[in-house]
């Protein structure tokens, strides 16, 4: 049986218990790689409980960069014994099994197409440790020490993470220390060392940073000038309005007076969240909420009326799998057409698809002009792959230069001069009407906030040419919201081609390594990668030049591909659906696989009928 050979470029799987400790050492691990010189990209999968159910870590390792998971496990770290038999299937043939073998188990529950490295941990933290907690704690820093004797990774870089981590804490740090070289001792005795795959020194990393989706947009926020954030906790937001806080205790307290320059409200729920920040908002503070797909549902008559009286409100929405509570600790992206056109009535929302959190950060900072320059709510449609997985991607930038988009806000020296001032009426064509701060003006410029109908004055009105007039407005306010947000990214084959792919979000980074991989194998395609909705005309330009194009997303229904249909009325038949929908992120090989299959079914079809394909 010939073993799996690579040199930083194989994926690690973890199989551990959810509480036990394991994900720091994990995460150790990860790092680690990191340190020296070497792209990872970690997934923590996690159950939605506080202990005692399955939790899994896989760290994807390459030299080349992807960043998407490859699908495939080359090297599985068996520490549950109730994953077991699910685990050993997801290793390539010629992987590596690492497991904790103090007490045997049978032959039949092993493969013969894989190498075994068994390691008595139990056994080795009983004899070294009385307390029960330590044992369990250790037991992982022992396999990472043992890991790092099979892959070749330096143990000096792993001593570094440990004194940066526990610095003024010695006790701590000598006693890690001693449960690395525990491991790695055992390792160097007792197995065979190195593996086939293994970690070299490299210099791919460059000046990329290491970070969480959701600290990256709460860091947007604070550059974006919010100022006011009201949320309620729920899986997988909660830590974007903690990282908020954290950074708000950083960036905005005044020196002088140690004063608070922000609110920030844990509410009562949901409803009572997106409430205040329509206040705010109203008020003209830059306020957001975060949240994921039940929030969304709660917020929907809040939602449509921050559309329809034209409030600006941020809404972040860290999706995850539905519908109602759903897979809370898993990843989708679910939420496409609840957002699109949250609350009822005829409504359109402006969305953002971030694809790692350094767009993260640059669209969340963005969707506070956004929701000024267009007075309505703004989505930022993130998810827990992205929001709670550290992840390499460029550096976060700003220009102190830059200034906010306020939008068109009349001032009191304008009214006063006796500049016209409709609430709601189109002066300049764009759909956009002028608004007022309250207080702005003694006896001018004040206006009634409703969620009725109403005329261009904010007179209440319930004929239906006033309606017509609003409605019609709004359309043509999101209409020029085309030219506003985030446009796609084309990327066009080495080789014309009739085929075409459209993909977003948190499927980029798989989606990245498929292309390559089908154009390996002489398939071909041109792709698009949309970043906001309303999609601009451009979407609509890619389609109608390919014969087929697919649609790649993380839901069941296909809910881009559903918003491409309605909006342009694109037959959907044009439009092939490769869906992935079991919580966990998309894999490149799932993608290629799927696309694949069927370029060629057409490559055959083509040929059979004497044309190129």
């Amino acid at each position: 049986m010939k073993p799996i050979t690579a040199v930083n470029d194989f994926v690690v799987k973890f199989a551990n218990v959810n509480g036990s400790g394991s994900a720091s050492a994990n995460e150790l691990f990860a790092k680690a790689t990191l340190r020296m010189g070497v792209p990872v990209s970690p997934r923590n999968i996690f159950p939605s409980n506080i202990q005692g159910l399955p939790t899994w870590y896989e760290v994807r390792v390459t030299e080349r960069g992807w960043l998407g998971r490859r699908g495939g496990i080359d090297l599985m770290v068996a520490m549950n014994p109730q994953t077991w038999d699910a685990d050993l299937k997801e290793i390539e043939p010629g992987g590596y099994l690492f497991y904790d073998n103090t007490r045997p188990l049978p032959p039949s529950k092993f493969r013969d197409d894989i190498h075994v490295i068994g390691m008595p941990l139990t056994a080795i933290c009983n004899r070294t440790y009385a307390d029960a907690r330590q044992r369990q704690l250790f037991k992982n820093i022992m396999y990472i020490g043992a890991l790092s004797t099979l892959l070749e990774i330096d143990p000096a870089v792993i001593e570094k993470l440990f004194a940066e981590q526990y610095k003024g804490k010695e006790k701590l740090l000598d006693s890690n220390v001693k449960a690395l070289h525990l491991g790695r001792d055992y390792a160097k005795e007792h197995l065979q060392h190195p593996l086939g795959i293994r970690v070299r020194r490299a210099d791919a990393i460059g000046d990329r940073i290491f970070v969480e989706g959701n600290a990256a947009a709460a860091l947007g926020c604070v550059y974006g000038g919010a100022t006011v954030c009201a949320w309620y906790p729920i899986t997988p937001s909660s830590s974007l309005a903690e990282a908020f806080q954290k950074y708000c205790m950083k960036y905005r307290v005044d020196p002088e007076t140690q004063e608070n320059k922000f609110a920030i409200v844990q509410a009562e729920d949901e409803i009572a969240s997106i409430g205040m920040v329509v206040g705010a908002g109203w008020n003209g503070a830059r306020a957001f909420t975060t949240t994921s797909g039940p929030g969304i549902s709660l917020m929907n008559e809040f939602i449509g009326l921050a559309y329809f009286a034209e409030i600006p409100v941020t809404i972040i929405d860290v999706q995850r799998g539905g519908p109602s509570t759903g897979m809370p600790t898993r990843t989708q992206q679910s939420d496409v057409l609840a957002c699109a056109y949250a609350s009822h009535g005829d409504t359109k929302h402006v969305l953002l698809f971030p694809q790692d959190p350094h767009e993260c950060f640059e669209f969340s900072a963005q969707a506070f002009d956004l929701a000024d320059r267009l007075q309505t709510p703004i989505f930022v449609m993130t998810d827990l792959d992205i929001g709670m997985n550290q992840r390499l991607c460029a550096p976060f930038a700003w220009d102190d230069a830059r200034v906010y988009d306020r939008g068109k806000v009349m001032t009191a020296e304008e009214l006063e001069a006796g500049k016209d001032f409709g609430r709601y009426k189109d002066v300049d064509g764009d759909g956009i009407p002028w608004r007022t701060y309250p207080g702005t003006h003694p006896d001018k410029g004040a206006y009634f906030t409703r969620g009725t109908s109403r005329d261009p004055y904010a007179r209440y009105s319930e004929r239906g040419p006033d309606y017509v007039y609003n409605v019609q407005r709004l359309l043509k306010k999101f209409d020029t919201a085309k030219a506003l947000v985030p446009q796609p990214i084309v990327r066009t084959a080495n080789q014309k081609t009739r085929f075409g792919a459209i993909y977003f979000g948190s499927t980029s980074p798989a989606m990245d390594e498929a292309i390559a991989a089908l154009e390996a194998d002489g398939l071909h395609l041109d792709t698009l990668r949309v970043r906001a909705f309303p999609f601009p005309d451009s979407v609509a330009e890619f389609i109608a030049a390919h014969d087929t194009v697919f649609i790649v997303e993380q839901n069941r229904d296909g809910q881009l591909r559903s918003l491409v249909v309605n909006e342009f009325g694109i037959d959907p038949a044009k439009l092939a659906a490769v869906l992935h929908y079991d919580g966990t992120p998309i894999t490149a090989r799932f993608i290629a696989g799927a696309i694949g299959e069927r370029m060629d079914a057409a490559k055959v079809a083509a040929i059979g009928k004497g044309k190129v394909a």
